[in-house]
């Protein structure tokens, strides 16, 4: 891999994580606490758990876009994104014995304007798909 790949990758990298900092702090003001951020085990990744301002559990999924070329943040949720985030949310629930606990799915999508993020949150986008 060439220097500039390498620079892309990290420069894409540093780009998310800001992303996710951003992501984390407007979700703070919208009432949400974080429990855990970047949740990884053997069925995939969850970007943030987190209690809304009413105390439901919820596994948000994190989307940002630079630009608008390929469409909305939020878009990049599909069917099989969906799947391994209900796979990775369950599994995360039994490896900690959670049961019986109010919690849905939310995805938060980041679109950059330019000079500063377009937040679009959507709870409960989409019911537990095994």
């Amino acid at each position: 891999m060439t220097a500039a790949g390498k620079r892309t990758r990290t420069s894409t990298y540093a780009r998310g994580r800001a992303a996710e900092q951003a992501a984390v702090t407007w979700l703070a003001g919208q009432g949400y606490v974080i429990l855990e951020r970047n949740v990884v085990n053997q069925a995939g990744e969850i970007d943030l758990i987190a209690h809304d301002s009413g105390g439901v559990l919820c596994f948000v999924e994190v989307k940002a876009r630079s630009t608008a070329t390929f469409g909305p943040a939020i878009a990049a949720v599909g069917p099989a994104k969906r799947r391994r985030l209900s796979r990775a949310a369950a599994l995360h629930l039994a490896i900690r014995g959670i049961d019986l606990v109010p919690c849905r799915f939310d995805v938060l999508g980041l679109d950059w304007t330019g000079t500063a993020w377009r937040y679009t949150l959507v709870q409960d986008a989409f019911p537990y798909t095994p």
